[in-house]
């Protein structure tokens, strides 16, 4: 009988496959204490201390925030602390009161807390001199993210869900379940902290995960993270050739690029296919922001809409970080701030 692949040697195929981490890397890891980011540094502090095995050496620097949100929190960052401790790893950690930024800016905590932690990871990569960041993303997270993308009315793009690796980011755990992960913690005796927020059905996630997906195993798909995760492939796939096609398309449309600004030529856009002017005003859209996030679909067939017309001065604003504008036969796209 076949041996049973271990969540370790998985999540080493990941990394090989996806090529998430290379040669005498040095790598931040996020982690807050709980199954995920716990089980995450075990594996990695492992699969680096076996190099007769795996071969693969590199540095593991983990960073943690403390949001001051919950009381456990100084007890969570104290438990990291000395888990580092123990795995003599190079430990920094940041205290921030969450809601406090969240009303300042009048966001929401969630979105507060995500913006400060991957500035901070930020930080942290260019006093070391890391390379890249591992957070712990896991295949269940990845099913919540196509479900809220869906539910939000995004583009085929976001279909794609949760990537392996984007830019210096990588989530070496995307293709493992939270019921491996919880196992991994057990078999280990890792004892991690659970945030009791996961629980409370308040976020747009929380639902999803405590509600959404337990009544789609319950009613519909008993396997709905594996089908949603194989979709998320495919997708991913079949994104990959056609982001091909569109820098192509948009190379031969730019007609000037600066730092906050591209501008391309209307009359060649028009003369695309539907498919390709969405993906490309996507494109375009991120290489002026760095994000096309907060962008939809409905967006995107208003913007296609305001170059058919042709009609005069005219220009969009489909949201507050984005302005695309027509003029003499071009299409000026400009950040806001």
């Amino acid at each position: 009988m076949r041996k049973k692949e271990s969540l370790e040697e998985k999540v080493f195929k990941t990394i090989k496959r996806n090529k998430l981490i290379e040669k005498d890397e040095k790598i931040i890891v996020g982690v807050s204490g709980g199954p995920d980011s716990l089980s995450l540094l075990k594996i990695l502090y492992d699969i680096k201390n076996n190099i007769s095995k795996y071969g693969l050496t590199y540095k593991i620097i983990v960073a943690h925030i403390n949001h001051q949100i919950r009381k456990e929190a100084n007890e969570e960052e104290k438990f990291v602390k000395e888990i580092c401790k123990k795995y003599n790893i190079e430990f920094y950690s940041k205290r921030i009161d969450i809601k406090k930024v969240a009303n300042n800016n009048k966001i929401g905590t969630e979105e507060a807390g995500r913006k400060i932690r991957y500035e901070f990871f930020e930080q942290i990569g260019i006093k070391t001199n890391a390379q890249k960041i591992a957070i712990a993303h896991n295949k269940n997270d990845n099913v919540e993210t196509i479900i809220m993308n869906a539910l939000r009315g995004a583009s085929i793009s976001g279909l794609k869900g949760i990537q392996p690796s984007n830019g210096k980011i990588i989530r070496p755990l995307i293709e493992c379940s939270r019921d491996e992960i919880e196992e991994f913690c057990r078999e280990f005796n890792l004892n991690p902290k659970i945030d009791k927020t996961n629980f409370e059905n308040i976020y747009t996630r929380n639902k999803i995960r405590n509600i959404v997906i337990p009544y789609i195993k319950k009613e519909f798909n008993s396997n709905i993270i594996e089908t949603l995760n194989r979709l998320s492939y495919t997708v991913r796939k079949e994104d990959s050739f056609i982001e091909k096609i569109v820098i192509e398309e948009f190379n031969k449309l730019k007609i000037e690029e600066e730092e906050k600004k591209i501008t391309l030529d209307l009359k060649k856009f028009n003369e695309l296919h539907e498919v390709i002017k969405a993906r490309l005003l996507l494109y375009t859209i991120t290489k002026v922001l760095g994000t096309s996030q907060g962008i939809y679909q409905i967006h995107i067939e208003d913007m296609i809409k305001l170059c058919s017309k042709n009609i005069g001065n005219k220009y969009l604003t489909p949201n507050k970080n984005i302005k695309i504008f027509i003029k003499k036969q071009k299409i000026h796209i400009t950040a806001q701030n």
